[in-house]
């Protein structure tokens, strides 16, 4: 039967008998389906040039932007500032804009040299998911856009920070029905073939509230409403959806046992949905007071001064809940990492950048609890973990460099497209 996605990377375990088998993880990665390995003679020799390794330019690659824009929107978030860390998140928002840039032409690159690339990386059981990276990079980017650029611009920003957000809703709502289609219409999954990435497509679609929590406040209130109601519905909408596939996800870890180690990173992107549903609500709850009762009111309220922090009550005590659930998710994810970095090592893969990103989502939750709470030790966890995620950040990137020039991804066999 064929190995899934990357962990046909690495040889599997020695053979035992059922009287010697103990289950230690199983045998499917967490960045896929099922696929085989097809490298050529020249890859296996390292005897390929640059067009060759275009070829399996992936979307994954995206994971990169989607981290550095998380990175960026949490600078300009982190509670305890000093001198010039505005210009340093100005600068990492630059080299976001330009890596998005240059990632964007790499990937239009490879399917013009391969015009049949394109279909089958929309197709692909394991590269698909990773589709959505590209669409969440987008949205860190208008995210960072508002944050670094709404206080100082004009009226025109405002307007066109709406324009976007409308738009940006309708694309990702085709592409969280277009990719669950194609899954459910693709090749048959099994339950032991189950990865937190299955949430990926949602995401795009759910950050809708994080960035309307973001512009909200620079909106006339004619706008603002609209986008508030929207955020909330669609991020709804993602914990919802990424709630059904918790259970399936522990059932699987239940049957079938840990992941790979060198696939145990991606467990981290459980960590995304709570954490960001979390910072959206408080994000958006912000906002009401402006709205309720000067502007509008709900029917069948007595008294809709109270709306805007009964609204504010709940959306606290949601954002804990689902705080304490991201914490839950990342402990089992940071204790199998470690655990796997030291029975087995962990070799490079692009499902490293998951390091990052859902906990971008995580530690600005943690500050927006500690803002509603007004607790200056929640702050200085927040600030704690802004200062780790930066250095995990900076590691990340460094051993990705390193990758490519070992040629342990952009390589025949070696990533999301292993089998194309």
């Amino acid at each position: 039967m064929p190995q899934t996605t990357i962990e046909m990377l690495v040889p599997p375990p020695p053979r035992r008998s059922m009287s010697q088998s103990r289950r230690r993880y199983s045998v499917n990665s967490l960045e896929g389906q099922r696929g085989t390995l097809r490298a050529t003679k020249q890859g296996l020799h390292g005897d390929i040039g640059i067009r060759d390794r275009m070829h399996h330019f992936t979307w994954a690659w995206f994971t990169l932007t989607m981290s550095t824009g998380g990175i960026c929107l949490l600078l300009a978030r982190t509670p305890h500032r000093f001198n010039g860390l505005d210009t340093l998140g100005v600068i990492v928002f630059i080299l976001d804009l330009v890596l998005y840039i240059l990632l964007c032409a790499g990937i239009a690159t490879r399917f013009i040299l391969f015009r049949k690339a394109f279909i089958s990386s929309l197709r692909h059981p394991t590269e698909s998911l990773f589709f959505p990276t590209f669409w969440i990079s987008m949205v860190n980017i208008f995210s960072n856009i508002q944050e670094y650029g709404g206080p100082k611009a004009g009226y025109w920003l405002v307007v066109v920070m709406r324009i976007l957000f409308w738009t940006y809703l309708a694309f990702t709502f085709l592409v969280a029905v277009g990719q669950y289609l194609f899954l459910f219409t693709g090749k048959q999954l099994t339950l032991q073939a189950f990865t937190p990435a299955w949430i990926l497509p949602i995401f795009p679609i759910m950050l809708t509230g994080t960035l309307g929590s973001l512009i909200a406040p620079f909106q006339p209130p004619q706008y603002a409403l609209p986008i508030i109601i929207a955020g909330i519905t669609f991020q709804g909408l993602g914990i919802l959806v990424a709630t059904y596939m918790y259970g399936i996800y522990l059932g699987r870890l239940m049957t079938s046992g840990l992941p790979r180690p060198d696939a145990r990173p991606g467990m981290f992107v459980a960590v995304g949905p709570p954490s960001f549903t979390g910072l959206a609500l408080l994000g958006l709850s912000q906002d009401l007071a402006r709205i309720y009762p000067s502007y509008s009111t709900v029917s069948g309220i007595s008294h809709p001064e109270m709306i805007a922090d009964i609204f504010r009550i709940i959306a606290l005590s949601t954002a804990i809940f689902l705080w304490a659930t991201a914490f839950w998710f990342f402990s089992i994810a940071l204790v199998s990492v470690l655990y796997g970095v030291f029975t087995k090592g962990m070799p490079f893969h692009l499902v490293w950048w998951a390091f990052v990103f859902p906990n971008v989502g995580f530690t600005i939750c943690t500050i927006n609890i500690g803002n509603a709470l007004m607790s200056e030790g929640i702050l200085w966890l927040g600030s704690v973990m802004t200062v780790l995620l930066v250095a995990t950040w900076l590691f990340v990137g460094v051993m990705h460099a390193r990758a490519v020039w070992k040629k342990d991804v952009l390589w025949p066999g070696k990533d999301e497209d292993h089998d194309q």
